[in-house]
């Protein structure tokens, strides 16, 4: 052999050998694993792995970010091929923010797990066994993060479920929290029995809580249980009963603590919407029984009510409303539409029972209140001390108000409430084909509330606004328009307007009413009865200029003045009338300016309640004069009693300038520029001197 053959079989050989060592030593390693893995499996089997209990506590503490002990015994083993975890009074820490120190704890909890599943793909569970488990959920204060979310940063991973074939789960609570809208729920769960990953057609649970300081029980399930383990599919539904309301929640959320932007389906009814509102710190007019469905979706600190489609009482109601949380006061901005209004609906605004108003009418719902027997004008308090707490912005409009008495239609209300201040501006209307704009302003920062008033009537033909009220318009062809503007102090409407200062005015400039509507405020017997023997009753009277205005001081009304210039006639009137009685005590007369037979000059009284007013055509003062022509006719023949009805027609004209301009009775002037003695200070010159119109004039 050469040199160079034998270190060829030097070299095949060193590598073969080389090669052998190796399989060797790794035939070796993989003995020493195996029989390391058999001699762990052996010492976990027969200590049960009870050794581990303090380095799984410190594991599981350590990838969640909480604390976590197990108070009694504790088992990590494999049996034989599945890692069982026994571990009796398990409790997994909250974080420090949290009011409750455990985020999860039971009595006792015995599982099988996979033990691939744990380092690859998804947690699964063959077996399940947990008994008296207790869920605490909860937000911080600021709303940025949760106690179900197990990381330290910011938007860290959320719980997450694992598939678990078999289970029984029993004594199962869960604690929910939120500051933000100031709701506590504890909710106890039926209990869970699966096989074959399937649990069954639901998962029931019923419980009580606090919202806004309201008492609240809730009913429920989970409808698609399955399929939420199989973080499918989560079907809720749930009752809830607060403060005389049922309210139904349904919908499909993407996980069991999950609701951010997901639509549900909202169903209300109860006895009073204010009661259901106030569940969230926000007052609203009392209404008759409601109900109300509608969709809501969870947007950050809003919760969007839309398509929300019911009825109060006998009127119905649309829109949409959002509720936001976001800020140091709730907010509520909503959008509502109501086709028709029934007039029985609104008795519960203003503090009367509606149901007494809908069988023996306001007068019979106001005494019922105890107020004074005749009061219309509302007189409910407002909440004050809850209208400083929320904000809101709202639209609302109403096509038609079914009403018997009072022709409504068409009113649009713009509402706005911030820091206290409630403004509505504009609130429209129409009123016997009327438009009437006002704008209103409560501050309730003051105390009493300051309220101001500024309504205003469009100008308005007459005809069209007597045919409102089903009065003939024919032959009417007049204008009327005015304004009220008053301020007062008080936390209902009657009380403001009791306290209230201002100035109440109508005028018409010229125009014709027809001689039906006329002649009777006139007395004017004569002309009456000829025209309607010519069959001429409706032909038109011309009206020159006319205005009814009021000076409002302490809530007490004094004619200032009321004066209308017809053709042949000027009517005047005297008196006034109090916010805080609601009684009218006014006198009406026409002097002509013409020669008339028949014709009674004496005034027509209106006197009574505003909700009961009174008119006295024969007055004391057309007595006297039948009482003179009675003893002239029997003195003397019969034409001599007509005598007694003779107007001599030396009534003055007046300037129509000041009229239509709505001046004070100070300002009036004849048409010759001499002031008027006539009108002023709310009484007529030709009055007697001692009488007293309110015990004021």
């Amino acid at each position: 052999m050469t040199d160079a053959t034998t270190a060829g079989m030097t070299t095949d050989y060193e590598i073969s050998t080389t090669r052998r060592w190796r399989r060797v030593v790794l035939y070796r390693i993989v003995l020493g694993a195996v029989a390391a893995l058999l001699l762990c499996w052996l010492v976990l089997y027969i200590t049960k792995g009870r050794f581990l209990r303090h380095p799984f506590e410190r594991l599981v503490g350590g990838l969640t970010h909480r604390s976590v002990t197990v108070r009694g015994d504790f088992q990590l083993y494999f049996a034989p091929f599945q890692l069982k975890l026994v571990a009796d009074g398990l409790a997994i820490g909250n974080p420090a923010w949290a009011t409750k120190p455990m985020l999860f704890t039971a009595d006792r909890l015995d599982a099988r797990i996979a033990p691939l599943s744990l380092i690859f793909g998804r947690r699964r569970l063959y077996a399940l066994t947990m008994d008296k488990g207790a869920v605490d959920l909860e937000w911080n204060a600021a709303h940025t993060t949760n106690s179900w979310t197990f990381s330290e940063k910011k938007g860290g991973a959320p719980l997450e479920f694992p598939t678990i074939d078999r289970a029984v789960v029993s004594g199962t609570t869960l604690r929910y929290r939120d500051p933000r809208m100031r709701l506590l729920a504890d909710i106890a769960f039926d209990t869970v029995r699966s096989a074959d990953t399937r649990i069954g057609r639901s998962v029931s649970f019923d419980g009580k809580g606090v919202v806004r300081d309201t008492p609240f029980t809730v009913t429920g399930a989970l409808l698609s249980p399955d399929e939420t383990v199989a973080r499918g599919r989560n079907r809720l539904k749930l009752r809830a009963v607060a403060a005389n309301n049922v309210i139904g929640v349904a919908g499909v959320l993407p996980s069991v603590a999950d609701i951010e932007g997901v639509p549900l389906a909202v169903a209300a009814r109860g006895r009073n919407v204010d009661e259901l509102l106030g569940i969230i710190g926000v007052v609203v007019p009392e209404t008759r029984a409601y109900r109300m469905t509608a969709q809501l979706v969870k947007k950050g600190d809003e919760y969007r009510f839309r398509r929300l489609i019911g009825r109060f009482g006998d009127s119905d109601i649309a829109g949409r409303f959002t509720v936001n949380n976001g800020g140091p006061r709730v907010h509520i901005a909503a959008t509502l539409a109501t086709r028709t209004l029934d007039i029985v609906d609104v008795a519960p605004f203003i503090g009367y029972n509606p149901d007494i108003v809908a069988t023996r009418g306001f007068q019979a719902a106001a005494r019922a209140t105890g107020a004074p027997p005749a009061l219309m004008l509302p007189d409910a308090p407002l909440r004050v001390a809850a209208m400083r707490q929320f904000d809101a912005d709202v639209r609302y409009t109403v096509d038609k108000v079914r009403s018997r008495k009072i022709p409504l239609s068409d009113i649009a209300l713009t509402l706005a409430l911030k820091n206290g201040v409630m403004t509505l501006s504009p609130l429209t209307l129409s009123m016997a084909r009327g438009n009437i704009a006002a704008d209103v302003t409560v501050d309730t920062r003051k105390r009493p509330a300051h309220t101001s008033y500024d309504i205003r009537l469009a100008p308005t033909p007459m005809g069209r606004l007597l045919a409102g009220f089903g009065v003939t318009e024919a032959g009417t062809t007049g204008l009327i328009k005015g304004r009220a503007q008053l301020e007062g102090d008080g936390d209902t409407i009657h009380d403001s307007l009791s306290t209230a200062d201002g100035r109440i005015a109508a005028t018409m400039p010229r125009g014709t009413l027809s001689t039906g509507n006329v002649q009777l405020a006139e007395l004017d017997i004569g002309t009456f009865a000829q025209k309607m023997f010519q069959g001429r009753l409706k032909e038109p009277v011309q009206i020159n200029c006319g205005l009814i205005g009021f000076t409002v001081r302490n809530g007490i009304a004094a004619a200032d003045p009321i004066l209308i210039d017809t053709a042949k006639s000027v009517i005047t009137g005297r008196g006034g009338f109090s916010f805080r009685t609601e009684r009218m005590d006014l006198a009406f007369r026409a002097d002509g300016k013409k020669f008339s037979l028949l014709s009674g000059q004496s005034p027509v009284g209106l006197g009574g309640y505003f909700s009961r007013p009174s008119l006295s055509v024969i007055s004391p003062q057309l007595l006297s004069r039948a009482g003179v022509g009675l003893g002239l006719g029997l003195l003397a023949t019969p034409p001599a009693a007509i005598l007694a009805f003779v107007d001599v027609g030396d009534a003055k004209a007046a300037a129509c300038g000041p009229v239509l301009a709505g001046a004070r009775a100070k300002a009036q002037r004849t048409d010759e520029g001499d002031a008027r003695s006539d009108v002023g200070n709310g009484t007529t010159s030709k009055a007697p001197k001692k009488k007293k119109f309110l015990g004021l004039f």
